[in-house]
């Protein structure tokens, strides 16, 4: 029963559920205002139009921030490097994204990360790429000095704080949100890593970058569907996750309350969203391809349902608060106005896809919903949320403990 809820068609068959209900004007928080979702893809499509005028749109991965001003400073890095071959450095690309992205949520509007290297100071995620990038590549997440390009459990399992706070500079004049929840999240994953070495360390010492070695060996004559991806970090990292809903025993991860789900079994209330792992799972498609797996199926996993996605829909008027006092103060994740607000977002992501597909001109097989959320969304609900507010912030406030947003 729990094992249900681990999947992006289960994420997908409740955010659906949710936006049916808002569209009965059904939901306790929100309504849905769906004749406003036509100007929204006329925006988004203006956006992707204006940042990818030839309409070639990456998907959105973690890959993307380590891009400044043209300049991809993870491929710089890698092209430094001796690999073995294509799957040593696969395996140093998992170890990366893994870290990188788990380090990536919300950091808080006041942080700051200052690169030596390139003189860029900058925040939020991209900052965090950044910050996560210099880490790797200095050897901070590696046991072995000589091969710094690793996140070995051994080394994520003591990894402190205080470690962590000085690589990303989080001070007390540069205050980082969530930074206690990050180390002790690293540690959970050395941890988890270490405990299972089928999964992590097939190849040499247990790391991050075993499960390209465990997915390679799932692939069927060269192929693997997204879908597979995901099912794979659910089920051997869920223990990362603290303080989480579980059932028989199994941890949920980002899943969370809502009373409008109603199921006659053990999963009743119960809403899966998986933003985090969707997003890491987005960005190992890449190095899987570069090691020369087919992978099937983008569109099986699900849109991101945080607060860039979700603030657009909100910013657009495609959402409505129906107390708008919620907006003045913020709220814990577990709230029912943020699991609606989230679970909406990826539902509505969905329906917003064929029309700015439409009016591009592009079809699915040129244009999934990952190069919706890359080219369009997230950077959409940036720009709206910097129209509407000062300094950007999004239109509702989610209390980050630095592994949800």
């Amino acid at each position: 029963m729990a094992l249900s809820l681990l999947s992006a068609g289960a994420v997908r068959e409740r955010a659906r559920e949710m936006l049916a209900l808002g569209r009965a004007d059904a939901l306790r928080h929100f309504r849905v205002d769906e004749a406003k979702l036509a100007a929204t893809a006329d925006y988004v499509t203006a956006v992707i139009r204006t940042n990818y005028p030839d309409l070639l749109v990456p998907l959105h991965a973690r890959w993307r921030h380590f891009v400044f001003g043209g300049c991809d400073l993870w491929a710089q890095i890698a092209a430094k490097a001796t690999w073995r071959d294509v799957a040593a450095r696969a395996r140093a690309e998992f170890d990366l994204a893994i870290v990188s992205v788990l380090l990536d949520a919300g950091a808080g509007p006041d942080w700051r990360y200052k690169d030596a290297a390139t003189g860029l100071s900058i925040g939020r995620s991209e900052g965090l790429a950044l910050a996560s990038l210099r880490m790797f590549a200095a050897g901070l997440f590696s046991t072995d000095a000589r091969d710094p390009l690793r996140a070995d459990a051994e080394r994520l399992m003591t990894l402190s704080a205080g470690e962590l706070a000085q690589g990303l500079q989080g001070r007390p004049d540069n205050p980082l949100a969530g930074l206690d929840g990050r180390a002790a999240l690293l540690q959970r994953l050395g941890r988890a890593l270490h405990d299972k070495p089928a999964i992590f360390a097939s190849h040499d010492a247990a790391r991050a970058g075993g499960l390209f070695d465990h997915l390679f060996a799932a692939t069927h004559v060269g192929t693997l569907p997204a879908r597979d991806i995901l099912r794979a970090i659910l089920i051997n990292l869920g223990g990362i996750w603290q303080n989480r809903l579980t059932l028989a025993g199994v941890s949920l991860g980002d899943t969370w309350r809502h009373a409008a789900i109603k199921r006659d079994d053990a999963t009743n209330g119960l809403v899966p969203l998986h933003k985090l792992s969707q997003w890491l799972s987005y960005s190992l498609i890449e190095p899987l391809r570069r090691a020369g797996v087919t992978v099937t199926d983008v569109d099986g996993l699900t849109g991101l349902a945080e607060y860039r996605n979700g603030g657009l829909f909100i910013d657009s008027g495609v959402l409505v608060l129906r107390n708008p006092d919620a907006a003045r103060a913020a709220m814990p994740v577990d709230s029912e106005v943020v699991v609606e607000w989230r679970t909406l977002t990826i539902a509505l992501l969905d329906a917003l896809l064929p029309l700015v597909r439409a009016r591009l001109g592009v079809t699915a097989g040129n244009f999934p919903l990952g190069s919706l959320l890359e080219g369009g969304t997230w950077t959409a609900g940036r720009k709206l949320a910097a129209e509407k507010r000062p300094g950007g912030g999004p239109p509702l406030t989610a209390v980050s403990d630095g592994t949800v947003f």
